[in-house]
């Protein structure tokens, strides 16, 4: 259906189209300059040393482990609210994910669970950002440390996000960003793996490009995960509009959570004061025996005033892939319970003030219906 308000709507323009059609003009449509344009500028960003471009985030994450070494009868602690290729990537580096339960709050890896997941053969645990707002960094980073585990930052949602002062991407011994178009920078497709590892960063470079330096010798089996010169090109675009992308989900999630309040029964994202959350996705809760309706009868009434909504995201223990039992877990009782609550409402650069009163609105009409 055409959506009155969509989820999503990347911030593109001239900018973009003029950039992508320098490169076609070029001729140097792959290997070119952009990239390692791209990489130096996002790494500048994060702060870190090192920043390797790839076609996506999926491949990215892939990457990372298996320049790690982590591989088969390896286990990685990952949450279990996180989008599908967050576990799926252990899975294609021939390991096993491991979910862990999640802060009712922040829908971020609770540490504790975590901890209790770890076994002797966990190698690493992959921290999510959920919606653009930072997990508890520190306590995962002291366990890990403890036991001996790598710890990989799933970013894709967190561009800019802050912990404690500190970037995101910056925090783990790699971290991965995604560019689809539902983020707040897009390239259309993309990733980003940014690291202070500079031995860590070299064997990436080597994957994406069929374990080659040199063109027709392979030092190593790799990938073809290599990143477009168009896609570089838009990113360096994107990332110089940032800083106001960012400002304007600030005003956006303020006027959503002013309006998300006065409806009783749901609740706004919890937004914590030592973290900078960036907003990539504004998902509420919806206490049913408080609100009058369960979180699918709001998303019903939200549709038939033509607001999209998504559930982001279902539990993984959920997913018809991972119910054989092969993959371990162990209580999982607040990812069950965020899994029947929680719902997404638009919030991207596009909408303007009008459309967002428009939600307020559908939200207070769904639920008292």
């Amino acid at each position: 259906m055409a959506w009155k308000v969509p989820m999503t709507g990347p911030l593109v323009g001239e900018e973009e189209a003029n950039a992508v059609r320098q490169v076609i003009l070029s001729g140097w449509l792959s290997g070119g300059p952009k990239v390692p344009e791209f990489e130096r500028a996002f790494a500048d960003f994060i702060g870190v040393r090192h920043a390797v471009a790839l076609c996506n985030g999926t491949v990215a994450l892939h990457a990372v482990l298996v320049a790690m070494g982590i591989g088969p009868g390896d286990e990685v602690i990952v949450p279990d609210i996180t989008f599908i290729s967050t576990a799926t990537s252990v899975v294609h580096a021939a390991a096993t994910p491991v979910f862990a339960d999640i802060d009712p709050v922040t829908l971020n890896l609770d540490p504790q669970s975590m901890e209790r997941q770890i076994t002797a053969r966990t190698r690493a645990v992959m921290p999510v950002h959920y919606a653009g707002q930072a997990a508890d960094m520190d306590e995962i980073l002291a366990i890990a440390r403890q036991h001996g585990l790598e710890v990989i930052e799933d970013a894709a949602e967190a561009h800019g996000a802050e912990y404690r002062g500190r970037k995101v991407g910056s925090l783990g011994r790699a971290a991965m960003f995604s560019f689809t178009p539902n983020k707040n920078i897009t390239t259309g497709e993309g990733g980003m793996v940014t690291t202070d590892d500079a031995e860590l960063a070299e064997r990436l470079r080597l994957l994406r490009n069929h374990g080659s330096k040199i063109t027709y010798l392979h030092e190593m089996v790799g990938y073809n995960y290599r990143m477009t010169q168009m896609q570089a090109a838009m990113g360096i675009e994107q990332l110089r509009k940032l800083p106001r992308i960012l400002e304007r989900k600030r005003q956006l999630a303020a006027m959503l959570s002013k309006a998300v309040q006065e409806v009783p029964g749901l609740e706004p994202p919890g937004s914590l004061a030592d973290r900078t959350h960036v907003y990539q996705l504004y998902t509420i809760r919806v206490n049913p025996a408080l609100a009058g309706v369960t979180r699918d009868q709001l998303r019903d009434g939200l549709t038939r005033l033509g607001i999209e909504t998504r559930v982001c995201f279902p539990p993984l223990h959920s997913q018809p892939i991972f119910r054989s039992g092969a993959v371990l877990g162990g209580s999982l009782a607040q990812s069950d319970r965020a899994g029947e609550e929680i719902v997404s409402l638009p919030i991207h650069n596009t909408m303007t003030d009008h459309e967002t009163a428009y939600i307020g609105e559908g939200l207070q009409g769904a639920a008292c219906r």
